[in-house]
């Protein structure tokens, strides 16, 4: 059986029936799946791709604690980011499972790079929309606890779920939106994807990328995204980022997927629309979401590049755990 379990079909199927659509696509789509469409893939008849485990790197072990100017994927979404200013820290998700009950839905294939006792002092914790393997209570719940002052930033629509947990220092943001913490300005910027926690609040919240800027430094976050205009959009209004942070996995079946997930070869496209030098995988080797061989995404990732004449380091997938220099 694959990951989406029976339980997950069933909270389709209710949200299916009954919601009001609050937030919508900068195209005006919905991204919206029919129940039969959902049934027909989760029970295609298919075997899953098989459970491997990724090759890890233990080197951020050797952050001084006085580093600046680097990041480190944690695994799926999750990056910590020290931009010469403040540590950052996105989407994260340090739970065992992406999923609202303990005993089901996806199961981690390897554990966070880091633990959240091994991180800095985190400034900032940006969430790109509230899916749960992106934004996951508990971890933020953890992270709050560790440093009451920490601020969260989240899409218009989701403070509520954080106050009601206990947080504090809660900002939501619309596209285009800013906050500026110490001398980082946040850029919320819109993405084509969707929302939905439970069973009748699909797209009550909205979803997004995170362009962080300063004055030496830009960097790009783009959350969880099907492939549109709103990078060229991004590009036109904020410039070019230093260095960007895009999914490469969860794209198959296309049919399905691909009005919300950008395969390798639209991720390449996303970091050309713009005009970053150095881009990031993520978004794969972390949790089983769809049918894609798990190590695929690299892979494609590397002919991509070989096919468009770009150099290998334009568009690396690192390693979690291995510390990636940030600077110009």
């Amino acid at each position: 059986m694959k990951n989406l379990l029976v339980f997950f079909a069933i909270c389709f199927l209710f949200s299916s029936l009954i919601y009001a659509e609050n937030f919508k696509n900068t195209d005006e789509q919905l991204n919206e799946k029919t129940f039969g469409q959902f049934m027909s893939w989760v029970f295609d008849g298919r075997k899953g791709p098989e459970r491997v485990t990724i090759e890890t790197s233990n080197e951020w072990q050797q952050l001084p604690v006085n580093q600046s100017n680097y990041a480190v994927w944690i695994g799926h979404a999750t990056y910590l980011i020290n931009n010469g200013d403040i540590n950052i820290l996105t989407d994260p998700i340090f739970s065992e499972r992406a999923s609202p009950i303990g005993f089901a839905g996806p199961k981690r294939m390897i554990p966070p790079a880091m633990n959240l006792e091994d991180l800095p002092k985190i400034d900032a914790v940006v969430v790109s929309h509230n899916h749960y393997d992106h934004f996951d209570i508990w971890s933020l719940k953890k992270l709050h606890k560790l440093n009451p002052e920490t601020i969260f930033m989240v899409p218009a629509g989701d403070k509520k779920r954080l106050i009601k947990a206990g947080l504090t220092h809660v900002f939501e943001m619309g596209w285009w939106d800013t906050k500026k913490i110490s001398k980082t300005t946040f850029h919320f910027t819109p993405v084509q994807h969707w929302s939905k926690r439970g069973f009748f609040d699909r797209n009550k919240s909205l979803w997004g990328g995170w362009f962080m800027k300063t004055e030496d430094l830009s960097l790009y976050h783009a959350g969880d995204t099907g492939y549109s205009s709103d990078f060229k959009t991004t590009y036109e209004r904020l410039g070019a980022p230093d260095y960007s942070f895009i999914p490469i996995g969860a794209y198959d079946p296309r049919w399905f997927m691909k009005d919300s997930h950008v395969n390798p070869e639209e991720a390449v496209q996303i970091a050309l629309d713009l005009k970053t030098p150095h881009s990031f995988g993520m978004h794969w080797g972390t949790f089983i979401l769809t049918d894609e061989p798990v190590t695929e995404p690299p892979i494609r990732l590397q002919q991509a590049l070989k096919e468009q004449n770009l150099a290998s380091d334009f568009f690396r997938s690192p390693k979690p755990g291995e510390i990636l220099q940030l600077t110009k």
